[in-house]
């Protein structure tokens, strides 16, 4: 008797042309394969996948091979590596939804629908994000300044993310843009929830929906973190902001807590002794950071504010370009923190 997960992998293999076309688009098809770089859709041609054949054994169709990394499987192995799918029960999910088949009831037993914005359907999201090196995703920071940053592991993307409208109707379905997925975590880097930004393929800016940013768990407290602290931390409020302070100070542990309302709440290691606060320069982002540099200061930490010259530090970045920001930034380090976190990136 053939298991669930081969019956899957079967069914894919039957139309293996359709499975690379839909997630692996930088690819192309040669003869009886579809070569592209890897299975995280990176252009190329190391790996392949063979789109005719038997349906078991040896030559079998959906069978791939990346020759630069000896990596191999069947279809369901691709699709779960692409999607960055840790476990069977996901894969298969994933899978099903491709192919347009139901759950099984054993499937719905096993994993309920979690509860749309709970911090379950946000680890599940997470799950079926890819890495954003080489996507729109990243197309999408290098507009706004935010180069070079696909190897941080708080940051994926999600190709067909839904999007229900404010003003949906109840039975209406979801839209699907593709989406930055930033993850949100606690003190202990457990997820808590997601930050996601909707983007318009057409023309790598954020999709045309309003809002077009949502975030959706548990939030209070937490943030996308970048770095670990240990005893010095930078905190601020939005994704970007401090994904520039990254650029210019990329040794300094950062955390965005997505709102000023977050980031007044923002809970703060035991054991930090110096906390930087970038400042976004309108009253909410004023009043945010005063109430959070009170807090740190009654625990014993030394808080100090970062302030731009426009409104905020990624309006800095892209107005007047990384070595501008960075000599901005060094008079308001301490100075041990300068040469730190500053002179060490210059080097």
């Amino acid at each position: 008797m053939h298991s669930p997960a081969a019956d899957i992998a079967r069914r894919l293999a039957e139309d293996a042309e359709a499975v690379c076309r839909h997630y692996l688009t930088n690819g192309r098809k040669q003869g009886r394969y579809w070569v592209v770089g890897d299975v995280q859709n990176t252009p190329g041609r190391s790996l392949y996948v063979r789109l005719t054949g038997p349906i078991y054994g040896p030559g079998a169709a959906g069978k791939w091979t990346d020759s630069a990394t000896g990596q191999h499987g069947d279809l369901l192995d691709l699709i779960a590596l692409n999607m960055g799918i840790t476990t069977l029960r996901d894969a298969l999910d994933e899978a099903r939804r491709f192919l347009s088949l139901p759950q099984t009831d054993r499937d719905r037993a096993a994993n309920p629908p979690a509860s749309r914005g709970s911090p379950e359907a946000a680890r599940r999201l997470w799950a079926m994000g890819q890495p954003m090196s080489g996507t729109l995703a990243e197309r999408y920071l290098a507009g706004r300044g935010l180069t070079g940053l696909g190897y941080l592991d708080s940051l994926r993307f999600h190709p067909n993310c839904f999007y229900w409208r404010e003003d949906h109707a109840l039975n209406d379905p979801p839209e699907t843009w593709p989406a930055l997925l930033a993850k949100v975590t606690d003190l202990d880097g457990r997820l808590t929830g997601l930050h996601r930004t909707w983007l318009d393929p057409a023309t790598a800016d954020k999709a045309p929906v309003i809002p077009p940013r949502k975030a959706m768990g548990n939030l209070l407290g937490y943030g996308v973190r970048i770095g670990k602290p240990v005893s010095v931390l930078a905190a601020g409020e939005g994704l970007e902001t401090m994904l520039s302070l990254h650029l210019a100070l990329p040794e300094l542990p950062a955390v965005a807590a997505l709102s000023a309302n977050h980031l007044a709440a923002l809970q703060l290691p035991a054991d930090l002794r110096r906390l930087y606060i970038a400042v976004d320069a309108d009253p909410a982002g004023l009043s945010a950071a005063d109430q959070l540099a009170h807090r740190a200061i009654g625990a014993g930490i030394d808080a100090v504010h970062l302030s731009p010259c426009l409104g905020d530090i990624n309006d800095d970045l892209r107005a007047n370009g990384r070595d501008a920001l960075r000599a901005h930034l060094r008079p308001q380090l301490a100075p041990e923190d300068a040469v730190t976190f500053l002179d060490h990136a210059e080097d």
